[in-house]
Parts: C-alpha cells; sequence; structure tokens
C-alpha cells in the first residue's frame, strides 16, 4: 500500500485549456499555480503544429484544499468527460446556489440543485466544456 499519496484529475481540454481556467477562475476561485506552454517545453515534441507554442502543455489549478491538473491535450477536437464527475462540496446554500449558477451557465443542468435525504442542497450539472460537477453542501453531523 502507498501512504500520503493524492489522486488529482488530469482533465484535457482538446485545444480550449486556457479559457477553461479563466472560467474556473471566475466561477470557482481555482488559482492556476503552475502552467507551462508547449514553447517552453526544454525538448519540443516533434510533429505539433506552429500553433502548439501557445497551447498549454500543463497546468496545475488549486480550487480550496484540493488540486487539479489540466492541458490542452493534442488539440484533437471536442473533450469526451464521460464516466466521472468533479465533485464540490460548499459550506452553506449561498454558496452552494452561487457555484451551482456560475459553473452552469452555457452548460446543461442535469439534476437541479435541490433538498436531498444527505443534504440540504446538492445538484449536477456539465459545465460549458462538457465536464461533469456536483455540487453539494457539506454535511455536518
Amino acid at each position: 500500500m502507498i501512504n500520503k499519496v493524492g489522486v488529482q484529475p488530469y482533465l484535457f481540454f482538446g485545444g480550449r485549456c486556457e479559457e477553461a481556467l479563466e472560467f474556473y477562475k471566475k466561477t470557482i476561485g481555482a488559482e492556476v499555480q503552475q502552467l507551462s506552454r508547449f514553447k517552453e517545453s526544454p525538448e519540443p515534441m516533434q510533429g505539433l503544429p506552429d500553433c502548439f507554442d501557445e497551447k498549454i502543455m500543463h497546468a496545475s489549478v488549486r480550487v480550496g484544499d484540493s488540486t487539479f491538473m489540466a492541458s490542452d491535450g493534442q488539440c484533437e477536437g471536442p473533450p469526451n468527460f464521460e464516466g466521472f464527475s468533479m465533485s464540490i462540496n460548499v459550506p452553506n446554500e449561498a454558496e452552494a446556489e452561487h457555484v451551482f449558477n456560475a459553473l452552469s451557465q452555457d452548460g446543461m443542468v442535469t439534476m437541479p440543485l435541490e433538498k436531498t435525504f444527505w443534504t440540504s442542497k446538492f445538484g449536477m450539472l456539465q459545465d460549458k466544456f462538457g465536464v461533469g460537477w456536483m455540487v453539494s453542501v457539506e454535511h455536518k453531523p
């Protein structure tokens, strides 16, 4: 067993990474901790078109106490974010409303933010990049 290891999602935005990072900064207060562009690589990748120079090769992003990583990937077209959702827990209902509404802007609500048997507010959505999110008020026993 490995001790003291964290698991972090790595999202590939198919060429829209910079736009996604700006969106997450605005909507959920994300902080870009580290960002590298393809042109900054000490070992340039062969076969990439010149338009890749400004694309994001790697970014590390902090939201609260969590970190996720992101990239433009190979700019292969619209990303396919299936089989998982990002889950964000907030301290109160007002914050849940704010985060849910901000993330769902130009996206798609799959479950409205509402009371459930496990918390006072929970909802699910896909943001405008296709990333699934679950927004929940922290359960306080």
